[in-house]
């Protein structure tokens, strides 16, 4: 078995690769962001079963194989430019969203914007959105009114591995924990 450090080190390698930066290995994403595995593997130097622990592992289950485990991408958060296709759901409620205390006052005036990804991220239980935010500091759980939201005409989608993604969240529809 790996140990999880090497394997936190592949993922987060992954990560840039399917989601950023594809070039940086000479790899080209298709339309809706797949790529060979086979040409994945080559431009990485990875084996395949290190692959397969990274994909199997990942607690935010940020990668997906094809069907036939020829093609692997990204669940979410890119930021070049593909089309994930996925429809458009009805969300919960309430959706969360961990930051950290220091983007705050900044969220209060603008709400949350994607940046340069192609959403903005929500998950439907506070534990996650917890984790997130801790990532960049003391963390602080927001509550999106979601069901607000669509009523008002915002539309969401829900990613192969559960996360919740719309354009932006304005300050009106945000309270914090």
């Amino acid at each position: 078995m790996m140990d999880k450090n090497k394997l936190k080190s592949f993922s987060k390698k992954l990560s840039y690769i399917l989601r950023h930066d594809p070039a940086s290995v000479g790899l080209t994403l298709d339309e809706k962001g797949w790529v060979s595995v086979d040409e994945l593997l080559k431009a990485t130097h990875m084996e395949r079963t290190v692959l397969e622990m990274v994909v199997a592992d990942n607690d935010k289950k940020r990668f997906a194989f094809n069907d036939a485990q020829t093609m692997i991408r990204a669940n979410q958060g890119h930021s070049v430019e593909i089309d994930l296709g996925y429809e458009p759901a009805m969300p919960p409620t309430v959706l969360y969203h961990g930051t950290a205390r220091h983007y705050l006052q900044s969220i209060e005036k603008q709400g949350l914007i994607k940046g340069n990804r192609h959403h903005v991220h929500l998950s439907v239980d506070t534990e996650t959105a917890r984790k997130v935010g801790m990532r960049h500091g003391a963390p602080v759980i927001l509550t999106v009114l979601a069901s607000q939201m669509v009523a008002d005409g915002y539309v969401f989608w829900v990613s192969a591995n559960g996360v919740w993604l719309t354009e932006q969240v304005p300050p009106l529809y945000l309270k914090q924990e």
